[in-house]
């Protein structure tokens, strides 16, 4: 199994040739962007070909009818030729019996158009918790997910001392990993790469290593990761002038490495 390392637009500045350039430039495989934010649609594959790089699609439902919504939108993503297609889809809100109505469709969809949908345990949708997301794994085991244990720890508080069954049912169903580190106040700790922060880090690293050997066992070819910090008010600023904690690119190329380091140690 290989690691094929992507890079997040969110956040990014300068035109968008010059993201491509930085961006390969720095040595990542593929790039990860919601389709419904790119400008200019032949542009932007264009620089994807020109630049060797893959795409994984971030797409997200909104308003009254979510399966209709969450439809045309993977529907626009598929324009791009996306290896995955990562799903902010549902919401929070809906019932227990809308919510797996809604992802047994978005089921249905993946199977039609032949490409892995992955739901983010995310905040404001269906897998906001852990308590919901098992819930739902249960009910429907084939559904994929793109983990990021950040938001479940600012949701419960918590480094998720009392969810490691959570944790396990997730990971056997990882499609693809956001690497950003939480904490029990917040899905982005400041800087990961200072010392006050290791625990944290050190933290997710063991849930990252459950979720390598699961795609591992599963005999996934390709381990997808990116290293999704997002730029401020996402990431902490300092009072009165705003600026920012840290520096988003150099975290993000720091993340990316260190993720290289631990998935070669699990993978051996």
């Amino acid at each position: 199994m290989i690691l094929e390392c992507y890079k997040s637009l969110w956040g990014m500045t300068g035109s968008i040739e010059e993201q491509f350039a930085r961006i390969k430039a720095a040595g990542y495989d593929g790039i990860e962007a919601p389709p419904q934010e790119i400008r200019d649609a032949p542009k932007f594959r264009k620089l994807l070909k020109e630049h060797d790089l893959k795409f994984i699609a971030l797409v997200y439902s909104e308003g009254d009818d979510h399966i209709v919504h969450f439809r045309q939108k993977v529907q626009e993503a598929l324009e791009f030729s996306p290896k995955k297609i990562v799903a902010h889809g549902g919401r929070d809100i809906m019932s227990y019996a809308q919510q797996i109505k809604f992802l047994a469709t978005a089921l249905n969809l993946e199977n039609e158009i032949g490409i892995p949908i992955a739901h983010e345990t995310h905040r404001r949708r269906p897998l906001f918790s852990p308590m919901n997301t098992i819930a739902i794994v249960r009910e429907l085991p084939e559904l994929k997910l793109n983990i990021d244990f950040s938001h479940w720890c600012c949701v419960t508080e918590s480094m998720l001392e009392d969810h490691a069954e959570a944790i396990s049912e997730s990971a056997i169903r990882a499609e693809h990993l956001h690497g950003r580190v939480g904490y029990e106040n917040g899905p982005q700790v400041p800087d990961p790469r200072v010392d006050e922060w290791e625990r944290c880090v050190k933290q997710h690293e063991r849930w990252w290593d459950e979720v390598i050997q699961s795609q591992k066992q599963r005999g996934f070819s390709a381990f997808t990761f990116t290293p999704e910090y997002g730029p401020p008010t996402y990431m902490q600023t300092l009072p009165s002038t705003g600026e920012p904690a840290a520096d988003l690119w150099d975290i993000c190329l720091w993340a990316n490495d260190r993720f290289k380091n631990q998935f070669d140690r699990v993978v051996g």
